[in-house]
């Protein structure tokens, strides 16, 4: 399997230690804010009796979350690695629950969530895990705002302790998930590809997906691709269907000339602003809609 490993360094009471996260190519770090000293309410139970049942811990706090391209992914199934990763470094599963059985809307705003943007939870749509390793406390909240996933991590290290490094293996969150969801889907976006804003040549790279995605088709002589370029909805149609197709074509010939992709096997058109994957109406929204997608065609 392929593995993708982002590395975050993180800076602590004492000598600097290394925490490693992997997670897909189009994981992103969206936000760190680090307390020295700050306490936290840790949640224990499901909303109940009109609170969150919490007890306080103290010390140093981290809160980080990042977005990825979750495609049809479950928050399941964003999670379940991560959990299990967390088992084999020693922390206990103190309390975990899903959007119905938390507690829905009263415990979402019942308990600490990073403001968007920079965290995402569906209220309908979520995943919450407590965590304990000794005198440290880690929660995980998990949701999605297709086609993107949110990961939320809060983690607390008693005063004056230095927290020992949390490695997680390379194996979460399978790093061939692209091509998966390309043949069980259909399609896929390539969420690590970059643009100069306004500009329809693409960015240096190296872009893993486009790896992945010559790859497979090496593997699988009769599949061929369609890449298909979208813009947000500002400005004409016509002209952003005209920048669109150019950034398809632009990793068309990526794929052809980095990658030794054979010229039948890959096409690319544009749509401009005609297929939106959520509303144009918020900045988010609109940069979500920016991006190029791999459709899979089949002899």
């Amino acid at each position: 399997m392929t593995r993708f490993t982002v590395l975050l360094f993180c800076l602590i009471a004492g000598p600097v230690a290394a925490q490693d996260l992997s997670l897909p190519a189009s994981a992103r770090q969206i936000s760190q804010r680090v307390s020295p000293l700050d306490s936290y309410q840790l949640p224990t139970g499901p909303f109940a009796d009109n609170a969150v049942p919490a007890r306080t811990v103290e010390g140093r706090i981290e809160r980080t979350t990042w977005r990825l391209q979750a495609g049809s992914s479950t928050t399941l199934q964003i999670l379940d690695p991560l959990r299990d990763q967390l088992r084999a470094q020693g922390f206990e599963i103190t309390f975990e629950c899903e959007a119905r059985t938390c507690g829905g809307y009263d415990f979402r705003f019942g308990t600490e969530v990073v403001p968007t943007p920079d965290m995402y939870v569906a209220i309908n749509d979520y995943r919450f895990l407590s965590a304990t390793r000794g005198a440290e406390a880690l929660t995980l909240l998990i949701s999605r705002n297709q086609p993107d996933g949110y990961v939320q991590m809060i983690r607390v290290t008693p005063k004056g302790k230095t927290p020992p490094p949390l490695v997680v293996e390379e194996t979460v969150i399978g790093g061939d998930g692209l091509v998966a969801s390309l043949v069980r889907d259909g399609h896929v976006i390539l969420g690590d590809l970059s643009f100069e804003t306004g500009e329809v040549a693409l960015g240096v790279g190296p872009f893993e997906s486009l790896g992945l995605l010559a790859g497979y088709l090496a593997e699988t002589p009769g599949a061929r691709l369609a890449l298909v370029g979208h813009t947000d909805d500002t400005g004409d149609l016509q002209a952003n269907i005209e920048v669109s197709t150019r950034r398809a074509q632009a990793v068309r010939a990526r794929l052809i000339e980095a990658h030794g992709v054979a010229e039948d096997r890959v096409q690319a058109q544009g749509v401009g602003y005609l297929a939106p994957i959520v509303s144009n109406a918020t900045p988010e929204g609109r940069e979500q809609n920016r991006r190029v997608e791999a459709v899979l065609l089949l002899n």
